[in-house]
């Protein structure tokens, strides 16, 4: 039987996203600061189960929490790229986005020794300029987009949409896309935010089965295939999804999971479909 891979990927935001919307009070900072909490039961629970895992993390969370981002760097977990600030990309226009590609890479490369190979844009909405821009800095894979839920692809760049037309899809790149769902991310089931709207905190052992779920239809539907979990250490690092966590990931090991970085990932699809592939099918 062909490997069901899975990986782990953590968000090390802190409080980068409260920053970029402007919620600066100390109890919003603080709520970010608690993703140094979260973040050293995440290394301690990857530990135990001896799992490696991909983690996106901010040029801020970088330089404003140091100690934090070297534990996980000096646990040899996968260190990629998530921004400098928190801003949405769609949101900068060329130039700036460009700016923040380079700033937060080159906290990167003074963390890591070397500059990031993956990206992942924050709040997950990239723009007209993201797939060339990450191109042209040497990125390899991106996981912002959500064309299939168990099967990498390769970016397109230049479509035409347009209300009153069909899409003109544009033409395939070298980037290879790594998918994601908000159905596999912790924030909006578990993230509260009242200023927002955002109500969250739902039962973990419903968004477990949930989770779960998903593994099991690509392991029974598809014949290989990754998924791609979401999770953020300020939000995911209390105690009872803490426990739903390594939940998951036990009833993932005996349900035949291979764990892998994105990296690793990247990698096992480049064997499966050395030519790439092209989503949605034309």
């Amino acid at each position: 039987m062909a490997p069901h891979y899975v990986c782990l990927t953590f968000d090390l935001d802190n409080a980068s996203p409260f920053i970029a919307r402007g919620l600066t009070t100390p109890t919003m900072i603080s709520r970010g600061d608690f993703g140094v909490v979260g973040t050293q039961r995440l290394l301690d629970l990857l530990r135990r189960y001896q799992l490696q895992a991909t983690w996106f993390i901010p040029g801020h969370s970088i330089e404003s929490y140091p100690s934090c981002v070297a534990a996980v760097f000096k646990a040899g977990h996968e260190i990629a790229h998530h921004g400098w600030t928190h801003r949405v990309p769609a949101e900068l226009g060329h130039d700036l986005e460009e700016h923040e590609l380079i700033r937060g890479n080159d906290a990167i490369k003074r963390l890591t020794g070397q500059y990031a190979r993956g990206y992942r844009s924050p709040s997950w909405d990239l723009s007209p300029h993201s797939v060339e821009l990450l191109l042209s800095h040497g990125f390899v894979y991106d996981s912002s987009l959500m064309g299939h839920d168990y099967l990498p692809y390769q970016a397109r760049e230049n479509d035409v949409v347009s209300l009153e037309q069909p899409i003109i899809y544009g033409a395939d790149t070298k980037l290879i896309e790594m998918p994601i769902s908000w159905s596999l991310d912790d924030y909006p089931v578990f993230e509260y935010m009242r200023q927002a709207g955002q109500s969250g905190l739902m039962n973990a052992g419903l968004v477990l089965e949930n989770w779960f779920g998903d593994y099991t239809f690509m392991r029974d539907h598809y014949e290989w295939g990754v998924i791609t979990y979401t999770c953020h250490p300020h939000i995911i690092g209390r105690g009872h999804r803490m426990m739903m966590m390594e939940h998951l990931i036990q009833r993932l090991r005996d349900g035949g999971a291979t764990f892998v970085t994105m990296e690793q990932a990247v990698a096992e699809y480049r064997k499966k479909f050395p030519t790439g592939r092209t989503e949605p099918a034309r």
